[in-house]
């Protein structure tokens, strides 16, 4: 009876041993990736480094040096699932939480304003209710912005402009600040697949630096 219980726990150690293992090189394979694209995006104007991996590979931070005017000191920090670890995997699936790249860095025209970005999506359903022979007419709407703010300082209509514009990427905030970091934004992995998208966020990332410091050069 002793040897079995031994024979199960020595099985059960070596099955959660290879699946730590698989899934921190998963987790390592997709983070490295998602760099790679980042730096590919950059044009040979961008250099990924002092990359960091914590929490059982679920976490990367690197810093990003770029050749640009916009951006200084760039930090990206990766956020994977837990999945080396088994409950903390599961959990992060029953809450799900979204894989992220948060890019943030101080700017060479520091904005004068501060001001959080976040994104919300709501849907719905139509009720069974509803006579399905009624005509309808469906509308798609344009963005919905509310704000806290009772003015509206001109100099923040380019910035939310440049933002809603972008409707295929995947924000889940961002933030700008006249404190460092000037500048951070948060989009879902699921919106990075490739060097193209890379260069899409980069790019817009660029288009809101120079659209909140308009006024300063």
């Amino acid at each position: 009876m002793g040897r079995t219980i031994l024979i199960d726990v020595a099985a059960a150690g070596a099955l959660l041993a290879v699946w730590y293992a698989g899934f921190v090189h998963y987790n390592r394979r997709r983070g490295l990736a998602v760099l790679d694209w980042i730096q590919a995006a950059c044009l040979g104007k961008g250099r990924v480094l002092n990359l960091h991996w914590q929490a059982s590979s679920s976490l990367l931070r690197a810093t990003l040096q770029l050749s640009s005017r916009w951006f200084e000191d760039a930090r990206l920090t990766i956020r994977l699932r837990p999945r080396p670890v088994p409950i903390a995997w599961l959990l992060s699936r029953w809450h799900k939480q979204d894989e992220t790249l948060t890019f943030e860095a101080d700017m060479g025209f520091p904005p004068g304003f501060h001001m959080d970005v976040v994104r919300h999506r709501w849907s719905g359903h139509t009720s069974a209710k509803i006579p399905r022979s009624r005509n309808w007419t469906i509308t798609r709407s344009t963005p919905v912005v509310l704000t806290t703010r009772e003015d509206w300082p001109p100099e923040l209509t380019p910035v939310v402009n440049a933002l809603t514009s972008w409707h295929e990427k995947d924000f889940l905030n961002v933030r700008f600040n006249q404190k460092s970091p000037h500048f951070s934004a948060t989009v879902t992995l699921q919106s990075l697949s490739d060097q193209d998208s890379a260069a899409g966020l980069m790019g817009l990332f660029r288009e809101l630096a120079a659209s909140s410091s308009a006024k300063q050069h």
